[in-house]
C-alpha cells in the first residue's frame, strides 16, 4: 500500500455486514474481521454501514415505540445503551491499532454514549480514523430520523469535518442527512471530493441519491448499508418474542454501491449478501469533471449565497478549573 500524500489512485473497500444486533462486542469483531480483510487486499479506506455498531433501532416501529412510560421501551433502550461505543472508554482502540498496521483509513457507523454529554444519552455517529489510527473526527447526526428521535439526541456541527486521503479529501454523512442540502454543501466548500454515505440500509435509499450527490458535487461517492433479517435478531435480547411478532422477513437488504463523478455506477447497488466490496478510483477523473461545474468554486456565487457552518462541540457544562 502507498499511503503518499500525493496518491492519485486509491482503493476503496465497502463493507456490507449484518451486526450482531445489539451486541457491541460480537458487531466490533466482525468490523476487525472486515478491516483486515480490506487492509489484506491494499485497501486505502474501507467504509461501515450507519449505526452498524451495534446496529439500528429496528424495535421502534414494530413494537409501539412512542408509548409514554412504558417499561418495555425503556428496558430494550437500557439493553441498547449498555452495547453502545464509549470512545473515551477505549472502545474503538482495537479498531485503531488495525488501521494503524493496515495503514487504512476508517470510516465507522456507531451508535455512541459519549462523556462530554453526560454519559447517558445515545448518538448516531460517524467516526472517522485515519492511517496512522488516530481518530480525526467523530459526526453526530444532526437530526435523527422520524421514529429514531425516540432513542437517537440530535448532534451538532463538530463533525462536518472533511480528511486528506492521498490527493483525495473525503468526508461523510449519515443516512438522511445526504438528503439536506446545507450539510453537504459545507463539506464541498471544504474541498470534499469523495463523499461516504452510510445507511443502515436499502436499496431504496442509495439508488437514487448516490448518484444524485455524485452529479451535484462532481465527486465519488461511496454508499455503505447494512444488512437485517427477521432470522438475524438475537433469542437473548429483552423482549424478543414482541419484537418478532410484527418485523418483517427482510428489513434491510444492503444496496451498497459506488459513483464515479459523472453519476455513473463503479459499483451497483449490491443486495441481500454480506460482502466487501472494492473499487479502484482516480482524482483525475474529478478534475476533468470540475472544468464544467464545481459547487462551491467557479460555480459558485459566495457574494450572493454563504453559508455559515457552526463546528462547535455542544456541552452542557464548560468547566473552568483554573
Amino acid at each position: 500500500m502507498n499511503n503518499s500524500n500525493f496518491l492519485e489512485m486509491l482503493k476503496v473497500a465497502v463493507a456490507q455486514i449484518t451486526p450482531v444486533w445489539l451486541d457491541k462486542a460480537g458487531t466490533l469483531k466482525k468490523v476487525k474481521e472486515q478491516i483486515q480483510q480490506a487492509g489484506k487486499a491494499e485497501a486505502d479506506l474501507v467504509v461501515f454501514g450507519e449505526g452498524v455498531v451495534p446496529g439500528y433501532p429496528h424495535w421502534i416501529g414494530y413494537t409501539d415505540g412512542a408509548a409514554w412510560d412504558s417499561k418495555v421501551q425503556k428496558e430494550i433502550h437500557a439493553h441498547y445503551a449498555k452495547n453502545a461505543v464509549q470512545i473515551e472508554n477505549g472502545d474503538l482502540n482495537e479498531i485503531c491499532h488495525l488501521a494503524q498496521i493496515y495503514e487504512i483509513s476508517v470510516y465507522l457507523g456507531i451508535i455512541e454514549r459519549p462523556a462530554d454529554r453526560g454519559g447517558h444519552s445515545l448518538y448516531c455517529s460517524l467516526v472517522y480514523i485515519d492511517q496512522t489510527g488516530e481518530i480525526k473526527s467523530v459526526h453526530r447526526k444532526l437530526q435523527p430520523t422520524y421514529e429514531e428521535r425516540l432513542t437517537w439526541s440530535p448532534g451538532d456541527g463538530n463533525g462536518l469535518q472533511v480528511h486528506q486521503l492521498g490527493e483525495f479529501t473525503v468526508g461523510g454523512l449519515n443516512c438522511w442527512e445526504n438528503w439536506m442540502p446545507l450539510p453537504r454543501a459545507a463539506l464541498y466548500g471544504q474541498g470534499e471530493n469523495l463523499h461516504v454515505a452510510v445507511w443502515p440500509g436499502s436499496y431504496r435509499n442509495t439508488h437514487d441519491i448516490t448518484r444524485f450527490i455524485a452529479k451535484e458535487s462532481r465527486s465519488y461517492v461511496i454508499s455503505c448499508s447494512a444488512l437485517m433479517t427477521k432470522e438475524d435478531f438475537p433469542k437473548d435480547i429483552p423482549h424478543y418474542d414482541l419484537i418478532m411478532e410484527n418485523v418483517p422477513d427482510v428489513l434491510t437488504d444492503g444496496g451498497s454501491c459506488i459513483s464515479d463523478p459523472r453519476g455513473e455506477w463503479i459499483v451497483e447497488p449490491v443486495q441481500n449478501e454480506e460482502k466487501l466490496i472494492t473499487a479502484e478510483i482516480d482524482i483525475n477523473r474529478v478534475l476533468e469533471e470540475r472544468q464544467n461545474f464545481d459547487p462551491s468554486g467557479h460555480y459558485s456565487r459566495p457574494d450572493v449565497t454563504k453559508l455559515t457552518v457552526n463546528r462547535e462541540r455542544q456541552s452542557v457544562v464548560h468547566l473552568k478549573d483554573e
